[in-house]
């Protein structure tokens, strides 16, 4: 019989699925687990049959660390092995306040194929399930504190793994384990309308970013293949009626890549794109990625793009580099697996 997986299981679940006779009994299995404990003997408050029980039937944590890489004080990029043998990377970024971020993977490789993302390269092997997403909040937990925002923009696209990176979320929300709000968590996309139009009627109520990259839509079309199926077009009508549902702000992100989405028309495009769509626009220069032909514009460029739009009215923030130099920076993750 294979091992019942803890992390991403809810107090009810746990209780249901151990044949637990009180209830209570899962909520404080529910908080031990959440609190990223590694062995069931911490569980203080639970008693010595019911630890048995868990030893031999459940698994605290299937994920393995392989390798971890820190830029002092900025990130920590993590190398993990599942139980399969597949191996993922997440990051954990600090800001100038001292906030942490979980950045996630949902999925080990990605299907997307983004010119410009290094990830594209390892291609896609799974689905991640929602435990070990879940796994790789307690371990970057575990090595840094207190964590207090989620974002999935790690490897993957998250709406194509919805189901599992629903249910992680609800379990990191909830109130008696980790218990992270809502609006600290974003969800990435690079634009998948069907997962769209499912977070419109059925949530998660987290925020929601677009990795537009470009409004231009015939060099969207040859960076981002996802656009010849899910046009720009059709993505505003999508993000019109989540917005009418919803009533949240939309953030797009833009990557700038030298002579080709840093351009005059570029930030044209942009303006005409988003009214009346309520919209942040979050600037991320590229970041270099072996093999990549691709160039960062220089400062004075990257300076002038945003001043331009920030002229326009639309509000501009810019993600500065965070991991660049061990490679956990936007677009740059990548595990070249044994046998590939």
């Amino acid at each position: 019989m294979s091992k019942i997986h803890l992390a991403a299981l809810l107090p009810d679940e746990i209780t249901e699925k151990l044949h637990l006779l009180k209830q209570f009994r899962g909520k404080q299995i529910f908080q031990w687990v959440q609190k990223g404990i590694n062995n069931f003997e911490r569980m203080t408050n639970v008693p010595n049959p019911i630890k048995t029980l868990l030893n031999e039937q459940t698994i605290l944590s299937t994920s393995k660390v392989e390798a971890c890489y820190r830029e002092e004080g900025v990130s920590i990029k993590l190398r993990i092995r599942l139980l399969d043998g597949h191996t993922i990377e997440s990051v954990l970024l600090i800001d100038t306040q001292g906030r942490k971020t979980a950045c996630l993977s949902s999925q080990a490789g990605c299907p997307m194929k983004c010119m410009f993302c290094k990830t594209a390269d390892m291609g896609f092997k799974r689905n991640l399930e929602s435990h070990e997403i879940v796994e790789q909040f307690h371990i970057l937990s575990s090595l840094s504190g207190d964590i207090s925002h989620i974002v999935f923009m790690g490897m993957g696209e998250p709406l194509l793994n919805l189901k599992e990176v629903r249910k992680a979320i609800d379990v990191l929300h909830h109130p008696e384990g980790r218990n992270i709000g809502l609006r600290k968590i974003t969800i990435s996309t690079c634009g998948i309308i069907s997962g769209i139009e499912d977070m419109t009627c059925n949530g998660p109520a987290v925020r929601l970013a677009v990795s537009l990259v470009t409004a231009d839509d015939d060099i969207r079309k040859k960076l981002m293949p996802v656009s010849c199926t899910n046009t720009l077009k059709q993505l505003k009508q999508t993000l019109l009626a989540y917005q009418d549902r919803t009533g949240k702000w939309i953030t797009f992100e833009i990557v700038l890549l030298a002579g080709i989405t840093d351009r005059e028309e570029d930030i044209n495009k942009l303006i005409a794109f988003i009214p009346p769509l309520r919209a942040s626009v979050n600037i991320i220069p590229w970041n270099p990625a072996h093999g990549l032909p691709y160039k960062r514009p220089d400062g004075t460029r990257i300076k002038w793009f945003r001043e331009r739009l920030a002229a326009s009215g639309i509000v501009v923030t810019q993600r500065y580099q965070k991991g660049n130099s061990i490679n956990a920076a936007c677009g740059q993750l990548f595990v070249d697996e044994p046998g590939e």
